[in-house]
């Protein structure tokens, strides 16, 4: 028998078996859930009844079916033929029945089938070799277990964390298969609702978005949710387990201040090449009505325009409030967050390069962005020039027609000198999967990074291209510590 690619849900598990209402039909706790993980991850469904189902019950299953576009048939229907999808008999492929410890009689009869057999413990008691679970969730675990049984080979099993819409985004682009990726990965979710050492003691990698977890940022501590905060304490006291990343390794690129500063760095890559790469000049303020502004800006190589951000990159709902200044004394009117960090404003003809780091494979994207400086004057002189406040999250300053500056370089992108800046910037923060931002300066042609961020969405890359190489980024991770951990 093969990999396990396809799972039968009897209506036992499916449908509520707790209501002693029999004009009360509903779904089990759960249910809905499972059903999605595994419609993302790739997985086939199926869902069997018995033919002496009640109407209201079939209606329910029909209607659970319908939205997933998952297989529903009859399996025990004595006067015509049980049709089974086609991809319950398929050779080297291995399917799962799920059914409830309340059918037990049902065993004998779902082994001729040829199909592997696990339990919903919902009372009773089953054959000690059937694998048995106490609540769905646990279900795509149980999956992964089985596989590496079947295999006997070296699958590694990836648990995910992050918030719901941003693993509807990589699971619909194919990034979190249950059934072993080319290289070897299952991913399965961490799940909230099970113990979280039941859970990690069957898996080998953690990939975790640790920003979606933050609760609130105070004098520069940040909150995690309780769920952030116990996986951080078992990491911390199981220092050889797989994590992509550490969340030390993360935390320079939470606070724009510490990845100014980190930038600076690029500077020993700058060795006599046409163009430069660098950071932003910035200057971090905790106060706008406590700073001879004029001063402190040509100290720290500004001049006006100037970007102002809030000093934490992320995980806040302000995290994204930014202004665009044009006047000194009108530091003191806007409404970013302090801390805060003024930022060079870099004219840039529009264009911003995004760059994804995955592993030691390096992609790029163009996109369109913010006029220059003499459009954005332009946009704010019908309003006395006062500053543009925006949320780069939900819309950015743009004009109807943007044209590129008569002194714009011709210069493509020095695709070298961001490849070495962005091999440069994965050593320097021990980061597995990152992203960062770049704009060519109009004139100087100067690569400036504006930004910098942990476990990019990069959907902007092809799914055919940058998939795998999540996938391999993943894997190669991993094998890296193993190699180290051996060599200790």
């Amino acid at each position: 028998m093969g990999v396990v690619k396809g799972v039968i849900l009897d209506e036992s598990v499916v449908l509520d078996g707790e209501n002693d209402d029999k004009n009360v039909s509903s779904l089990r706790p759960g249910v809905e859930s499972l059903i999605k993980t595994l419609f993302l991850s790739g997985t086939r469904i199926g869902i069997a009844y018995s033919v002496d189902l009640s109407n209201d019950r079939v209606s329910i299953l029909k209607r659970i079916a319908t939205l997933y576009s998952l297989h529903w048939f009859i399996l025990n229907d004595p006067v015509n033929e049980v049709v089974l999808p086609e991809w319950c008999n398929v050779e080297n492929e291995s399917v799962i029945y799920l059914v409830s410890s309340k059918k037990d009689l049902l065993l004998p009869k779902l082994r001729s089938y040829n199909w592997l057999v696990a339990v919903l413990n919902v009372g009773g008691e089953t054959e000690s070799d059937t694998p048995n679970i106490d609540d769905l969730a646990e279900l795509p675990l149980t999956i992964c277990r089985l596989n590496k049984r079947l295999t006997g080979s070296n699958l590694l099993t990836v648990a995910y964390t992050m918030k719901p819409s941003r693993v509807d985004d990589f699971a619909k682009r194919g990034a979190f298969p249950l059934c072993p990726t080319e290289n070897g990965l299952m991913f399965v979710p961490l799940m909230a609702t099970l113990p979280l050492a039941s859970q990690l003691k069957d898996v080998d990698i953690v990939l975790h978005k640790a920003t979606d977890e933050i609760l609130s940022v105070e004098e520069n501590k940040l909150t995690f949710t309780q769920n952030m905060q116990e996986l951080q304490r078992y990491l911390d006291q199981n220092q050889d387990f797989c994590v992509v990343d550490p969340l030390v390794n993360i935390y320079p690129i939470l606070y724009r201040l510490e990845i100014q500063k980190v930038l600076l760095g690029l500077l020993e890559l700058n060795t006599g090449g046409s163009c430069l790469i660098r950071g932003a000049h910035f200057l971090k303020v905790d106060s706008f009505s406590q700073v001879n502004f004029a001063y402190e800006l040509a100290e720290a190589g500004l001049s006006l325009p100037c970007i102002v951000k809030p000093n934490v990159a992320c995980g806040v709902s302000d995290a994204h409030k930014m202004a665009i200044v044009f006047r000194v004394e009108d530091f003191k009117r806007i409404n970013v967050p302090l801390p805060a960090v003024i930022q060079e404003y870099v004219d840039h003809s529009s264009t911003l390069y995004k760059f994804y780091v995955l592993g030691e494979k390096v992609f790029y994207a163009v996109k369109k962005s913010i006029p220059n400086a003499d459009i954005l004057m332009k946009l704010s002189s019908g309003n006395n020039l006062k500053p543009l406040e925006f949320d780069s999250l939900k819309s950015l300053p743009t004009a109807e027609s943007t044209t590129v500056a008569s002194g714009a370089s011709n210069k493509p992108i020095d695709l070298k000198l961001v490849t070495d800046a962005a091999n440069w910037l994965r050593k320097r923060l021990c980061l597995t999967i990152f992203g960062f931002d770049v704009v060519i300066q109009e004139g100087t042609h100067d690569h400036v990074i504006v930004d910098v961020n942990y476990l990019p969405s990069f959907k902007e890359v092809p799914d055919d291209i940058s998939i795998p190489s999540f996938w391999a980024a993943i894997k190669n991770k991993f094998d890296g510590m193993v190699s180290k951990q051996a060599r200790a």
